[in-house]
């Protein structure tokens, strides 16, 4: 008989919470549910704030959200959902970081609060109320807690550096030129 404590169930319990609001939120980006704008729309949002192009970033997040989140609910790839999930967020993080801290502003509170919630997760592990637990955690190592956030954490940086060379290109071009002629 297995004895689960109160670590489980808190993990249980911020697994169940922090997945099921990500996966929702990549819901919106990817198939338009719960308000959102899905691919079209958010591609149009998401080309016009700079990550571009616009349809492949939107499914890129989508995909970290809402594929993250659900194996963070389920508690299975722990360390590969809990990381996908924090760059997903630390790109929103990034879009929001202008206005502040606080989310009333327009600020990254929110994004930041999801993504160290998921980047916890991912160290800490799923506990024994978990897939992966069930499955002998196959997949969810210890090794791949590093490898699953330098892989992300790469591809996070790759992803912001082209939107600020792009946002920079931009802003050049809109700048009146010094002299006339």
């Amino acid at each position: 008989m297995t004895c689960y404590d109160r670590r489980d169930l808190g993990l249980l319990l911020l697994r169940l919470g922090t997945g099921g609001v990500l996966a929702a939120h990549g819901a919106q980006k990817l198939l338009g549910w719960f308000g959102g704008a899905g691919l079209e729309g958010t591609g149009r949002f998401m080309e016009s704030v700079g990550y571009r192009p616009g349809r492949a970033s939107a499914m890129a997040a989508g995909l970290a959200e809402a594929g993250g989140g659900l194996l963070l609910a389920l508690g299975l790839a722990t360390p590969a959902a809990g990381a996908a999930a924090a760059g997903a967020m630390a790109g929103a993080a990034a879009l929001h970081a202008p206005n502040g801290f606080f989310a009333q502003e327009g600020g990254y509170e929110y994004a930041a609060s999801l993504g160290l919630t998921a980047a916890g997760l991912s160290v800490a592990g799923p506990g024994r109320l978990s897939l992966d637990h069930a499955l002998g955690h196959a997949v969810d190592r210890g090794w791949m807690v590093p490898a699953a956030f330098a892989t992300t954490a790469a591809a996070t940086a790759a992803v912001l550096g082209a939107r600020v060379r792009h946002l920079r290109r931009q802003k050049e071009g809109l700048q009146e030129p010094l002299f006339e002629e």
